[in-house]
């Protein structure tokens, strides 16, 4: 019994209720509207008269509910009210046919629900306070809508409020728990809204990923390229100070070029407003190798084929994977040239990255999340291309990638 008095011992319960009283309050002004043609009608039954206003109110009350911001403003409410988790409607997009009528009978249901609520709660209350007084006079009566409601004096008048009271309170509890099973049913997605919003949560983890991986790339290459610049200019700070300046000036560019990446990135994340994202395609891949040869490392490219010509998703993840490796040669590698190939063919572009190893790979001179070359595999296939990383011959590392150009956007 005890369990079953928690509900109406729960502010949400009232709040609940003063979410459906409060829609069968704001139906009211309707029903003036639905009165005015009927009243024009005078020679009519008065019951032809009721049922014409009350088909005429219901279809005022369905027309409100085919507006999309009345929908929107009925999930929020609800989540708020009934405490009901219901999601956003996926915005731009047009609901069915068959989904439009969920919400103007949720309006009618709603209404209805409140006005019944309404009416009971507000009569078991009327009686609540009028029964005990006629503890003073030996007896009480009311009279209702025609029904004669006699109370005798005492206790009984007591006890008998008190039951008003806790059923205008079921009340409540009833009206709150048919919402409460009616929102996720009529508010809720459909399943196509359903399948909408999963491709949506797709879409930005698919966003959220591409970004953590371009962060990875970039301030990954950043800081790698940095470290070795700025420990190449210490060297030749005395010796050479026109070389320790070109060094700090390319770690003044690398650093300014991941900067606007973060920036972007974090923005992004933070779901503001962000400007346009940087790109970084393969007509800036001679500014990339320029920056290695500012660290000290030997680059030996061969380009060949219409490779600068390369546009959209495909150059944007060329540069991105010729980044990855070239970042990894000069963390892992053991000196010497690093061997970058791309050939622009009609049909595919092709990629690779051959570095010496050694003993400096071994010493783990740098650390590694292990991201870099699953993120480029992840990378290479979304494209559709095929890839190759791992020992070319007895003391050189090669990763290659093969992408075919039809899928360029």
């Amino acid at each position: 019994m005890i369990r079953g008095l928690r509900p109406l011992l729960r502010g949400s319960t009232y709040a609940g209720a003063l979410f459906a009283y409060g829609g069968a309050l704001a139906s009211l002004p309707l029903l003036l509207f639905a009165m005015v043609p009927v009243l024009a009608w005078r020679a009519a039954p008065y019951a032809v008269q009721a049922g014409l206003t009350l088909l005429l109110w219901a279809a005022l009350v369905s027309a409100i509910g085919l507006a999309r911001t009345t929908r929107r403003a009925l999930i929020a409410s609800a989540r708020r009210l009934l405490r009901v988790p219901l999601p956003d409607p996926v915005a731009g997009r047009r609901p069915a046919t068959a989904d439009r009528w969920r919400t103007p009978l949720w309006l009618l249901l709603h209404a209805a629900l409140g006005w019944t609520g309404a009416v009971v709660s507000g009569v078991l209350l009327l009686l609540a306070l009028t029964l005990p007084g006629g503890w003073l006079r030996g007896e009480a009566e009311l009279n209702l809508f025609g029904w004669s409601v006699r109370a005798a004096g005492g206790w009984q008048s007591w006890l008998a409020a008190l039951g008003c009271l806790v059923l205008a309170a079921g009340t409540c509890a009833v009206v709150t728990s048919a919402l409460r099973w009616l929102a996720p049913r009529l508010l809720g997605p459909s399943p196509a809204e359903r399948l909408a919003l999963a491709a949506e949560r797709e879409r930005r983890l698919a966003e959220r990923n591409r970004l953590a991986h371009e962060l990875h790339d970039s301030i990954g290459h950043t800081l790698t390229a940095a470290t070795i610049q700025a420990a190449v200019a210490g060297e030749v700070l005395s010796a050479d100070p026109a070389a320790a300046r070109a060094a700090m000036r390319s770690i003044e560019e690398s650093a300014r070029a991941a900067l606007e990446d973060l920036d972007y990135v974090l923005g992004v994340l933070r779901e503001e407003e962000a400007g346009t994202a940087p790109t970084r395609t393969l007509a800036d891949l001679p500014e990339l190798l320029d920056r290695l040869r500012h660290a000290g490392a030997v680059v030996e490219p061969e380009l060949s084929g219409e490779w600068a010509q390369v546009q959209g998703t495909l150059s944007r993840a060329a540069y991105r994977i010729l980044q990855e490796g070239l970042t990894n040669a000069l963390r892992h590698g053991a000196g010497g040239p690093v061997e970058v190939r791309v050939v622009a063919a009609p049909d595919a572009l092709e990629l690779s990255v051959v570095n010496r190893t050694g003993e400096r790979a071994r010493a783990g001179a740098f650390p590694t999340s292990g991201h870099g070359l699953p993120g480029l595999a992840e990378r290479v296939r979304l494209l559709h291309g095929e890839i190759e990383a791992g020992p070319h011959g007895p003391q050189h590392w090669r990763l290659a990638v093969r992408l075919p150009v039809r899928l360029s956007a």
